[in-house]
């Protein structure tokens, strides 16, 4: 009698991709408030450039330590301590009235978002996924922060017609709590070994460290963390002010998007759709082919993108098309370096182990972010800055190809 294979959509996935939707819905909409805050107090690009900046930097170091909550813990309650950050951080940004208290608010955000992110949700999903489903699994819950990133910019465009820009942080508060609905559905699993419990987080840890693999996994991270960082905070702007004028009779026009403020925003959500099929596609590869070659690929693919897109002139059709391009490699690598690290390191302090590779990933995110600001105050335009995620990217592409794939003794015996 043969065992039925096991399913691949399961109430702890369905949970958890719902909380990873709804904060990176608000998370992904950062950008839209670039400007309007700017103008409100005549800040330079520069200061809200760093709040957004100190929040990436806020969300990596609160993710190994929310990871280490959860299996501390337990899922749950790192949750809702997330989210409640999250929202007390959105609230008191509303009463923000100088670029100091704005940055040091954002703080609370960032650690809002490690709470209810992927360090946290992916471990549940991976923990609670078959072996044969893990890869798959991981895809479709990071697809899901994409779905979350088509809806928040333009919903965030959209509220910010009627309200101020106060008042959607407190609608977005109000978004972020209702997450914690789905906290009844997940019941993560504590999947592990017998040599893996018998292991302490911190021995765990300490071989990880030693490991060059997972230092060369930690430092490819850093580019996919400036480039989506970088993008998400400034390419409402840079589009709104850079991009060529939107012809009446042409399509773009014809599907109701008739100025570049409105097409920035936009572009954001296109990202987030076409990630949707790309995240799934990587976690799809991921079970079928050598993870460390697909994250070089996806890499180089960015680059290129780049590279390619800084060197036209920007249109608003080459604004579409790049978004396209690069929402198809977007989240691509995270359910592949989350898998990786499983793979590597086993389950049991996947949480913490991906939380500390995160990191890397928003220190990259906070100098894309900051940066851009920065040198948009000093140069007049964002030029420098792309190039040099074009070289960061190159560098994540050859990092990976050293990595081994090979299991250690703990992860082995998973």
């Amino acid at each position: 009698m043969t065992r039925s294979a096991a399913p691949l959509m399961t109430p702890v996935l369905i949970a958890g991709c719902v909380v990873l939707m709804l904060g990176f819905a608000i998370r992904a909409s950062f950008g839209v408030f670039q400007i309007p805050i700017a103008e409100e107090f005549g800040w330079a690009r520069a200061e809200f450039s760093l709040a957004i900046a100190i929040q990436n930097l806020a969300w990596g170091i609160g993710q190994p330590l929310f990871g280490a909550v959860a299996e501390r813990f337990g899922d749950r309650k790192a949750i809702v301590a997330g989210a409640l950050m999250y929202a007390a951080g959105l609230v008191l940004s509303g009463w923000a009235v100088t670029p100091g208290q704005m940055q040091m608010l954002e703080i609370l955000v960032g650690f809002g978002i490690a709470g209810t992110g992927f360090g946290v949700v992916l471990a549940i999903v991976g923990r609670a996924a078959s072996a044969e489903n893990r890869s798959m699994a991981l895809g479709i819950a990071t697809a899901a922060g994409s779905a979350g990133q088509v809806i928040g910019a333009p919903m965030a465009e959209f509220l910010l017609q009627s309200f101020s820009w106060q008042e959607v942080f407190v609608i977005f508060a109000v978004v972020i709590l209702s997450s914690l609905f789905a906290l009844p559905f997940i019941r993560s699993p504590k999947v592990a070994t017998k040599a893996e419990l018998e292991e302490s987080m911190g021995v765990v840890l300490k071989r990880a460290f030693r490991d060059p693999s997972y230092t060369l996994i930690f430092l490819g991270f850093f580019s996919c963390g400036y480039q989506l960082a970088f993008i998400t905070a400034h390419f409402p702007a840079f589009v709104t002010e850079l991009c060529g004028p939107i012809d009446p009779g042409s399509m773009i026009a014809g599907m109701g998007i008739g100025t570049t403020s409105a097409l920035g925003a936009v572009s954001i959500a296109v990202i987030g759709l076409f990630n949707i099929v790309g995240t799934i596609l990587a976690g799809w590869l991921g079970k079928k082919y050598t993870k460390k070659y697909l994250l070089a690929g996806i890499y180089t693919g960015r680059t290129i993108a780049a590279a390619v897109f800084i060197l036209l002139p920007v249109t608003p059709e080459s604004v579409l098309v790049f978004s396209a391009v690069m929402g198809a490699l977007w989240l691509a690598t995270v359910p592949l370096t989350s898998g990786l690290v499983a793979h590597l390191y086993g389950l049991r302090y996947m949480g913490t182990l991906y939380g500390v590779v995160f990191l890397s990933h928003q220190i990259g995110g906070f100098l894309g972010v900051w940066l851009g600001g920065m040198m948009y105050d000093m140069t007049g335009g964002y030029t420098l800055v792309w190039w040099i995620g074009v070289g960061v990217g190159a560098f994540s592409a050859i990092v990976h190809l050293p990595v081994r794939e090979k299991q250690g003794p703990v992860a082995a015996a998973a």
